[in-house]
């Protein structure tokens, strides 16, 4: 891979990095999660990114696990402190030390304060975010500081004009383009000379899956060989402000199609007609999209144990894939409705009780959106039938289960 420069730090990051996110820290997964990003690193991925909520902190013992044998020296390490959970100067500390312990490392690359807008900026500014910032360099603990955006474009410039930021993290894809950032902002903060790290670049993996119809033919007529991760991938990349890229890789197939695309991909080497079919067909994919959802995860967990993004992603594949009705309803008894494993997850479960909707990133009132779900999948006699598999076949398929056990 060809990396690209930070002009304010000079450091060489990689166009691609590991977003280690939604890496499993399940059992038998936890070593496969370890060895893609050992992987990642051995084929030229020098930027790893983390947070101290992701898993509970797990995600950050995962990280610090998976670079011991001398990977630490090779990457760059990103991390964030909850900033949006944070009330009083007395807190900030006490997080960074505890993440240092953590990671098992006496400094930091990048941090990142995290899942910012103006309003959080603001009151973290009277509670003296810089003077903690300042003083974490001063002493050594973090060598670049800056903070992952999710408000408004019109506010953008004037976070970046409140400190001397080493970087940003934004969210940029050719879908939210326009929506979540646009290119005068980055651009605007690429004069400064920060860093700039761009987050679902995939839309939470909805741009890297099956595509309308209408869609994949425009693809095809331009490229038939290139999947829509390359598609998706290669605009991001296409921009020379981009810094680097974070992909939550969680398979070898994803890490190696993804490594190709980064190591092919460099700054404006798109044609214009490649760029005119990614705009043509993110338009036509704006009229079927129903509801704007990153799957980012930051709603969750829900206190009634609703699977939002799921709800969201099942609901809005049966408008952008045009999906029976049998078949929609099906998926999302099976999936949320807890028939085959006896937790239900659906939208139904919703007690409007509002907690999600400041933490959405996307902005959306989740509960109001959630009734749409309902309404649409959660048909008269749904709990019935629901009951009749979580009560009756479940039981029954375990049961059968168990007897093959002990064959």
């Amino acid at each position: 891979m060809e990396n690209r420069v930070i002009e304010k730090n000079g450091d060489s990051i990689s166009p691609l990095g590991f977003g280690a996110m939604r890496l499993s820290l399940n059992g038998r997964e936890y070593g496969e999660s370890r060895r893609l990003l050992r992987i990642g690193i051995n084929n030229g991925i020098n930027f790893i990114d983390t947070a101290y909520v992701y898993s509970n902190g797990n995600n950050e013992k995962l990280i610090a696990d998976a670079l011991k044998d001398g990977y630490r020296e090779k990457v760059k390490i990103s991390t964030k402190i909850p900033a949006f959970n944070i009330k009083r100067r007395e807190e900030m500390e006490p997080y960074l030390n505890k993440q240092l312990k953590t990671l098992g490392m006496d400094y930091i690359d990048y941090y990142f304060l995290h899942n910012v807008n103006l309003k959080i900026m603001e009151r973290l500014s009277d509670i003296e975010v810089f003077e903690f910032l300042d003083k974490a360099k001063k002493e050594g603990k973090i060598r670049n500081a800056g903070f992952s955006y999710h408000g408004e474009i019109k506010d953008f410039k004037k976070v970046v004009d409140m400190y001397d930021w080493d970087m940003c993290l934004i969210q940029f894809n050719y879908y939210d383009d326009g929506i979540q950032m646009d290119m005068d902002c980055i651009e605007y903060a690429h004069s400064k000379k920060m860093g700039i790290f761009v987050m679902e670049p995939l839309k939470g993996g909805i741009l890297a899956g099956d595509m309308p119809e209408k869609v994949e033919e425009e693809f095809r007529k331009v490229n038939p060989k290139k999947t829509n991760a390359e598609w998706a991938l290669s605009w991001v990349l296409n921009h020379p402000e981009i810094t680097c890229v974070l992909s939550g890789m969680t398979d070898i197939e994803q890490l190696r199609e993804n490594i190709r695309i980064a190591k092919e991909v460099k700054p404006n080497s798109l044609s214009d007609e490649e760029l005119k079919t990614i705009k043509h067909a993110r338009n036509m994919m704006k009229k079927s999209l129903k509801i704007n959802c990153a799957t980012c995860g930051y709603c969750m967990p829900c206190p009634e144990g609703v699977n939002i993004p799921k709800c969201f992603d099942l609901y809005n594949e049966k408008f952008l894939f045009n999906k029976k009705d049998l078949k929609a309803r099906t998926q999302y008894l099976t999936q949320l409705g807890g028939a085959l494993d006896g937790n239900s997850q659906n939208a139904g479960k919703c007690s409007q009780c509002n907690k999600c909707v400041r933490l959405c990133t996307q902005h959306l009132n989740i509960p109001e959106e959630l009734k749409k779900v309902k309404s649409e999948f959660e048909y008269p006699g749904f709990n019935i039938i629901n009951g009749i598999g979580k009560y009756v076949v479940l039981p029954v398929a375990n049961r059968i289960f168990d007897m093959r056990n002990k064959l």
